[in-house]
């Protein structure tokens, strides 16, 4: 059974067609790419799987089961979560309470239990510090639980939402441009964090990137949108010799590529 299921998968914007019948399908552990020029659709594809936007045709199947048009807060809790181009972030919060935070909102636990400081949420609130901990160590900030969010790199500020990402525990994670921006350094933190989710974590990866030497390094297969249709799907060597997306990208793909 595939982890993520699209079928005909299209969505209109008036007379505007930004995903056109798109049809792929993600195996679990698997890290899958998703690219194409700007403009492609991917960004609208991300919207549509993630419950951000509801498609005109077409559905989405996570895990066995339809979540087409299911808002994000109900996949998260599901097992689904996706992160976003801009790191969503408490800036003025330190590194561990962001995490904290993110938790928090994913427990269950009575509120009158926590509002009476009572054992059981006591207890319940030394687990969660510790789980924020253990998070904070998996994704390589350890040493940096104090520093306010704010103050971070750009690079350090997207791994910090990776971290504030894994609080539900998601099966499937779907990362909107993870290495944007980075430097080469940073870049190669964030795709080491990548392969560790899915390697230490099992989790199931989905990315759009425009960083070709990124995506190539890091994805099992690749999806490659070209005005809002699926032209190519394959290991990563496939596509950078693929003739369309080599077309569509105009050469793109060369060893010096970034």
């Amino acid at each position: 059974m595939s982890m993520l299921e699209v079928g005909g998968l299209t969505r209109r914007f008036g007379g505007l067609i930004a995903v056109n019948d798109v049809s792929l399908a993600v195996a679990p552990r698997e890290i899958r790419g998703l690219i194409g020029p700007n403009g492609a659709g991917k960004t609208t594809l991300f919207n549509l799987v993630s419950g951000a936007l509801k498609p005109s045709a077409g559905r989405v199947i996570f895990d066995g089961q339809d979540i087409t048009g299911v808002p994000m807060h109900t996949l998260a809790r599901r097992g689904m979560v996706r992160t976003f181009q801009h790191a969503q972030l408490y800036p003025t919060f330190t590194v561990f309470r962001n995490v904290l935070v993110g938790l928090h909102v994913h427990a269950h636990a009575g509120l009158l239990a926590g509002l009476l400081n009572l054992p059981a949420a006591r207890q319940r609130n030394a687990a969660l510090e510790e789980k924020a901990r253990e998070i904070i160590r998996f994704v390589g900030l350890a040493g940096r639980e104090d520093d306010i969010a704010g103050s971070l790199s750009h690079g350090y500020k997207r791994i910090l939402q990776v971290a504030v990402g894994l609080a539900p525990e998601p099966r499937l994670l779907l990362l909107d441009e993870p290495v944007a921006g980075m430097n080469h350094a940073d870049v190669d933190r964030m795709m080491a964090l990548v392969h560790s989710l899915r390697d230490q974590q099992g989790i199931t990866v989905v990315l759009v990137e425009h960083n070709m030497k990124a995506v190539m390094n890091v994805c099992d297969r690749v999806s490659v949108l070209h005005f809002g249709r699926l032209i190519a799907e394959g290991a990563p060597a496939e596509i950078s010799q693929h003739p369309a997306v080599v077309e569509a990208y105009l050469g793109v793909f060369d060893d010096d590529a970034a």
